[in-house]
């Protein structure tokens, strides 16, 4: 399998840093609630230092999401959308300790950050400009194709795993109960992105690891690392 962003998305954002991790043991993990509290509270210290519109971290993706004709007030990447939800109420819905996790991490550090289920991804995944025959599932059973020249995270089979870049994950590779092996991939595009993904994986690499997850492979991606197989 592998996954990889397309020339034409590191034509675009040549500043786009993205860290990768694929993990086994899925099943078996342990104590994500109590790793997920702790992330929670440095997301109530960056809320209270301001809104999550004026992170430079949102800034960016905001400006990504302009380049794709889409109104970033009304399509968030996924971090924006955590933080905004957790400001207003405060909490977030339980949905698999893992995701619940990075949720977490990802608000902590508002960078996007998606997990997906790799037995449901057909050969791997490329992030690229959509032709328009795609298929994206949504968690509410419909079918959907994406707009052409959209952004989205594709596999061979024309499966759509995500639609407007990090704007909304399929429901088709949604980690589940029975998730055995997941691809983990943090995307960041700010001035600071590079030093942000490294800190990102010192951090959340241990974390995973003590929660009982295997880390099978790993692989930070830039301009000059475009390729992870596995």
């Amino acid at each position: 399998m592998y996954f990889e962003h397309s020339d034409q998305v590191w034509q675009l954002h040549p500043g786009l840093n993205a860290l990768t991790v694929v993990l086994g043991g899925v099943r078996e993990m342990r104590g994500g609630e109590d790793l997920a509290r702790e992330w929670l509270a440095r997301t109530e210290q960056r809320l209270a230092s301001g809104p999550e519109s004026a992170m430079p971290e949102v800034a960016a993706w905001r400006d990504a999401f302009g380049k794709m004709g889409l109104k970033p007030t009304q399509y968030r990447c996924a971090s924006e959308a955590l933080l905004r939800r957790y400001r207003k109420e405060k909490t977030l819905p339980a949905l698999h300790p893992l995701v619940d996790l990075l949720n977490a991490v990802s608000m902590a550090y508002a960078i996007p950050i998606a997990a997906f289920d790799c037995a449901r991804i057909a050969s791997g995944i490329s992030v690229r400009p959509a032709n328009g025959s795609e298929v994206y599932e949504t968690f509410q059973g419909e079918r959907e194709n994406p707009s052409a020249n959209e952004i989205i995270f594709s596999d061979e089979a024309g499966n759509a795993h995500s639609r407007r870049w990090t704007h909304r994950q399929s429901a088709r590779s949604a980690i589940r109960a029975e998730t055995a092996n997941a691809l983990i991939v943090a995307e960041a595009l700010h001035d600071q992105a590079r030093a942000h993904i490294a800190s990102l994986e010192r951090e959340l690499l241990p974390q995973l690891r003590d929660a009982g997850l295997t880390t099978l492979h790993v692989m930070k991606m830039d301009t000059e690392r475009r390729r992870l197989e596995f």
